[in-house]
């Protein structure tokens, strides 16, 4: 069963009325982007770049560890460069249109997938320098079919090359808060895929949004947990090496007490190892002295064999 799109489908303004707010997303901690219609994206004019990307789901029955509903399989895609994001890429809108060339790029990565205007779901502005309209869409798939796709993306033409492989979202979270979507999250996302994620799940009702909330909160608390821990984790050491050098002290200070005759005689000997080391200095002193004058360091070495063959 498809998406339905939530936009405006591309076509002619009402004459009378104003349009409905557009949904946003509304989660905080993660920065909102413009929404617009599929008519007003179609009407910005050659200057902007259209991206198409598909969010391919599934409803899943199945319990992680026979407790935990796993509800729907999402995938998305690790790519070459580490990020994670959905299938799609950019659309030359000379040449085709945005489904013509997402189902264009969709082949060429997943190899038996075609979507319609029927799955289209959203467009956004992104932000930064260059002029790019996000176009997002969405597919409800039976778990079978999904995991085709996913069979038949490996066997694809840029499978180990631009994608690295398929994954799925997990979007339960476990017990520590941490454990589920959260650390799915915490990834590093590319553009705008994270915000598609969020805004899908959300608009789909695959997640709640106070849930989708207290995820994004949940990937901005480890940071300083791991900083405090680091730091505990140095103190710790240093405490500790603290204590054996004054343990190592300690036991050297009883050795003395009961061994005093040890004790003295290391004294001694350290003390004879001094005036030893005085006697050759002052040695070494009175030969420098008894070197003539003006005799350089070669002089020097050569005055022995000039003696011997004398």
């Amino acid at each position: 069963m498809a998406a339905v799109g939530t936009m405006a489908a591309m076509g002619p303004l009402p004459a009378m009325g104003a349009l409905p707010p557009l949904p946003t997303l509304g989660v905080p901690g993660v920065p909102e982007l413009k929404p617009l219609t599929r008519y007003e994206a179609m009407r910005l004019g050659p200057g902007w770049s259209h991206s198409c990307h598909a969010m391919l789901y599934a409803p899943n029955p199945g319990m992680l560890f026979g407790r935990i509903p796993l509800r729907y399989a999402v995938l998305m895609q690790m790519r070459f460069d580490g990020l994670l994001g959905f299938p799609g890429g950019f659309v030359d809108r000379r040449y085709w249109s945005l489904e013509d060339g997402l189902n264009r790029v969709l082949g060429l990565g997943l190899g038996c997938v075609r979507l319609t205007e029927a799955d289209y779901l959203c467009s956004h502005l992104t932000e930064g320098p260059h002029r790019v309209v996000a176009h997002f869409y969405a597919r409800q798939l039976t778990l079978e079919e999904l995991h085709t796709i996913e069979i038949s993306a490996v066997h694809s033409r840029d499978h180990g090359m631009e994608v690295m492989g398929m994954v799925r979202v997990p979007l339960y979270t476990q017990k520590d808060r941490m454990g589920g979507l959260p650390n799915f999250l915490a990834n590093s996302f590319v553009g705008t895929a994270k915000f598609q994620l969020l805004f899908a799940l959300k608009i789909l009702n695959m997640v709640p949004e106070e849930k989708l909330a207290e995820a994004v909160a949940a990937t901005q608390r480890p940071k300083k947990a791991a900083i405090d821990q680091a730091g505990g984790a140095a103190g710790h050491l240093h405490v500790h090496k603290a204590g054996n050098e004054l343990a190592k002290a300690g036991n050297e200070l009883a050795e003395r007490a009961e061994h005093p005759g040890a004790a003295q005689a290391g004294a001694e000997q350290q003390l004879v190892g001094l005036e030893g080391q005085a006697l050759a200095e002052q040695l070494a002193g009175a030969e420098a002295l008894e070197q003539p004058a003006g005799l350089g360091a070669d002089a020097v070495a050569e005055q022995p064999l000039t003696e011997a063959m004398e």
